[in-house]
This record gives C-alpha cells, structure tokens and sequence, in this order.
C-alpha cells in the first residue's frame, strides 16, 4: 500500500499497487454522456490517465485546464481525467471551462479505476477520492510513466508526462 500526503498529514492509497513496466489495466469509468469509457490496456494511440479527487478545487481545475491546453496538438495521444465528482458535475465543468481536447469521467459507482491503478485515497478526510496521479501508457498498454503526486495540494509535473509521452511515440 503506498502513502501520498494531504497538507502534510500521510494518507494511504489502496488497490493494486501498480508500476511502470506493469501491464495497464482495463477498466472503466462513467463519462459525462453516461457511458462507459475504458482507459488502459493496448489502444492505437498512447493513453494519457489522470486521475484527481474533484474538478471543484482550484488545483483540479487548473491541471484539468493545462492538460486540455497540453495536449492540444498531440494527435498521438488519448488523454482521459478521472475523478470522483458526478458526470452531471463533470460535464458542466467541461462546458463552462472549454475542455475539449480530453475526456473526463467519473469514477463514483464503484471506484474501478482508482482501485486498479492504487490510487484510492484509504483514510482522513480525503477517504474515498482519487489521489493527483498520473500515467502514460504506451500502444502495447504498458505504463511507460506514473506519478502519483506526493502532496495531494500539488500539481503534477507536466513536462515529465509529457516528454513519456513523446518518448512513448
């Protein structure tokens, strides 16, 4: 089980505890339309997966926003966000934030996602969220990147994902 901080405080993380090199898992989340979307796994494009606990902080918010600027001209790539908040929640997000280069789903019915990939916050006060992770997943579905982000409070480091990406071309 690993550890990730909020405001200093450890939280642990259950699930599979997954890492590079591993196989990405197949599971799915709920997207804004109600369907299923599927991350991980072997795809024709390299898989982006960001997972966070809610668009409705400004850290959330501002990454989902980078990202979405991000990966504008990468054409190579698929780039899924996943978080707890409802597809109602999400969708007028997207809508009122102008993300259009990604897609976001939620992760609320039964935590699939979360618990694959070992991100599931355990304990305090953030019990039941996503963890601020990230992973880069190749066309063979292996996971080339991950960073689970060490404060929960921080942002990611997007050039470093991004690079995977490029380097997983």
């Amino acid at each position: 089980m690993q550890t990730t901080l909020f405001k200093g405080t450890t939280v642990k993380l259950a699930g599979n505890a997954i890492s590079v090199g591993d196989k990405a898992p197949v599971v799915s989340a709920v997207g804004t339309d109600l369907k299923a979307v599927f991350v991980g796994g072997a795809k024709d494009k390299i898989q982006l997966i960001i997972t966070l606990p809610s668009l409705d902080t400004d850290i959330c918010a501002s990454e989902t926003r980078r990202f979405n600027e991000d990966v504008n001209n990468l054409d190579i790539c698929e780039t899924t966000v996943i978080s707890m908040d409802l597809p109602f929640a999400s969708e007028r997000f997207c809508t009122t934030s102008g993300i259009e280069n990604l897609t976001v789903a939620s992760d609320y019915i039964d935590k699939d996602v979360s618990r694959a990939y070992g991100v599931l916050m355990d304990d305090n006060a953030l019990k039941g969220l996503s963890a601020r992770a990230v992973f880069v997943v190749d066309r063979s579905g292996v996971i080339v990147y991950k960073e689970i982000v060490k404060e929960v409070t921080s942002e990611p480091n997007y050039e470093a994902a991004l690079e995977a990406i490029k380097e997983a071309r």
